[in-house]
This record gives structure tokens, C-alpha cells and sequence, in this order.
């Protein structure tokens, strides 16, 4: 059995773990995302080290962004102007390629787990659906007729802009780039940010959660309007809080207002918007995905 090496390189950690689908994961190993130099070194150095013991077929990596996804690019692989202080312009595909001499795979970090939910996970057997992970960012991937989300560069479904009323949420916003995009009013950062306590410390009855679930609502909306996916798959940290998903379901169909006339939404929406079957392990086992794709491509 062909064995492979998955990154799963985050704003916060690193992940980076060595098999092939949910049920070879042998080796894995986490680390705080520091300067690019010292992070990218650390991941070389343990595919080094599980390479001299388990040869290693391809490298997969999903990445945190805005990210080259051209392979026609001379910038092809390097992380671009992200938010992430430090990380604009770094080569993350051509060190790791360079060091290890393997085929690398390389895409978004949400597409990489929409990947994953495809293969072994809640999108089994569908052709469009979107990945959405809300943590220390705001992300959003997935597949449309059967195929990886792509485009001009890739999807950002963090930065839509949805309706902020300063009069009841104050807060401005906490992306440097547009304030108070969904990202800069709904992710992590932002949460702790406006209440002054971090979103894991916050009790379920606080008030954070019923805003939280009608930012996330009004921009699922707009993406259930626009891209008509058959399941929406909602993971990252802020997920965990469990009164979330509930008052998501609640508020995305007042918020359609019948509009949509889908069973899936008037009558299952539970089964329509979903948190990933694969829990924490979606990233790394998509990494695994984008490395078989490499591995398999055409030379």
C-alpha cells in the first residue's frame, strides 16, 4: 500500500501526518504556526524523519490563504497576501517539493476537507456542496459538478459582506482587510474580541451564540442562493459550541422564507446542514486525498 504525507497547515498549527485514508493514519504530529522559516523547517523535518522509515509516495497539502493555485504561475504554491503576519509571499509547495523530492499536492486547507467529507465523510455520493470552516478565520470550499472549487484563484466565502447593525453589534470588525466581513465578525478572533473572553470560555446561554448563529445564517443564505449546493458541511473550532447548529437550521429557513421550495431544506434542514462526519481529522485526511490526486497525475 502506497503510504502518504498530509499537511494540514493552519493560521494557529500545523498538523502533518503520515497514510493514506481514515484507517491507516500511523504517524501525526502538531505544531504552533510561527514564523514561516521555523514552521516549514519543522514539517520538512519530520517527513524527513518518516520517510527514512515509512518511503513516502506524495506529500498533500491544505493551506490556510489567500493561496497561488496556477500551475502556470511563477507563484504557483506560495501563500499570498494572507492576514497571517509574516506568511505574504511564502513558498510554502516549493520548499516542502524542494526538501523532500516527492510529488507534492496543494489547495486550499477547505477544500482539502471537502475533499476528505467527499471520499469517507457527509458529502458521499454528491456533486455540489460547499465546506465551511469558522475558527481562527473564516473559509469556504467544496465541489460544483463533481469538481474541487477553483476559479480565478479560489473561493474566500469568509469575505462576503453581510448585514452588521453597529447600533446592536458595536464591535467593527476584526479583518484588516474589509472590517466587518463575515470574517471579521463572526470567526474566533472576533468573538473574543468583542465579548473580551475567549469563544471556548463563553457559556452556551451567552449572549455571543444567538449573534454568532445569525452572522453564520445570513451568509449561508447567500451561498444556498448563489451556488445551490446539495449539503452545506460547517467545521472549526466555533462549531464545537453545540447550541450553534440548532439556531443555524432555525434561522437559515426564517431566513428563506420558503423561498427555496427543496425538501432537503423545508423538511430535513438537519440533514442538509451538517458538521463534518470526519470531526478534526477532515484537514489531514484531505491533505492524504490531495496527495493520491498528485501521485496519480499524469507526469
Amino acid at each position: 500500500m502506497n503510504l502518504f504525507g498530509g499537511i494540514e497547515a493552519g493560521g494557529t498549527k500545523f498538523i502533518c501526518g503520515i497514510g493514506s485514508d481514515p484507517f491507516s493514519l500511523r504517524e501525526e504530529t502538531r505544531f504552533e504556526t510561527t514564523s514561516p522559516a521555523d514552521t516549514i523547517q519543522r514539517a520538512i523535518d519530520y517527513f524527513l524523519e518518516q520517510h527514512s522509515k515509512h518511503p513516502l509516495s506524495a506529500i498533500g497539502i491544505g493551506s490556510f490563504g489567500p493561496l497561488d493555485l496556477n500551475r502556470d504561475s511563477s507563484t504557483y504554491g506560495y501563500i499570498r497576501n494572507t492576514p497571517k503576519q509574516g506568511w505574504g509571499n511564502t513558498n510554502l509547495l516549493g520548499k516542502i517539493k524542494e526538501a523532500l523530492n516527492v510529488p507534492v499536492g496543494f489547495d486550499t486547507d477547505v477544500n482539502a476537507a471537502a475533499l476528505s467529507e467527499y471520499e469517507w465523510g457527509a458529502a458521499r455520493g454528491l456533486t455540489d456542496f460547499i465546506y465551511i470552516t469558522i475558527g481562527t478565520g473564516i473559509g469556504g470550499g467544496g465541489m460544483i459538478n463533481g469538481k474541487l472549487m477553483h476559479g480565478l484563484l479560489h473561493p474566500e466565502m469568509g469575505h462576503i459582506f453581510i448585514p452588521h447593525d453597529p447600533e446592536r453589534d458595536p464591535y467593527p470588525g476584526h479583518c484588516p482587510y474589509h472590517r466587518n466581513c463575515f470574517e471579521g465578525l463572526a470567526s474566533g478572533p472576533a468573538i473574543s474580541a468583542r465579548w473580551g473572553e475567549e469563544a471556548e470560555c463563553l457559556e452556551p446561554d451567552h449572549p455571543a451564540w444567538k449573534l454568532e448563529a445569525e452572522y453564520i445564517s445570513l451568509a449561508l443564505v447567500n451561498y444556498i442562493c448563489s451556488i445551490s449546493p446539495q449539503k452545506i458541511i460547517i467545521g472549526g473550532g466555533v462549531m464545537k459550541q453545540p447550541v450553534l447548529l440548532p439556531r443555524i437550521h432555525e434561522n437559515v429557513k426564517k431566513l428563506l422564507n420558503d423561498y427555496i421550495q427543496a425538501p432537503e431544506i423545508s423538511d430535513n434542514i438537519e440533514e442538509f446542514i451538517v458538521l463534518p462526519e470526519l470531526g478534526d481529522r477532515s484537514g489531514i485526511l484531505g491533505a492524504f486525498s490531495l496527495a493520491k490526486k498528485e501521485y496519480g497525475r499524469p507526469k
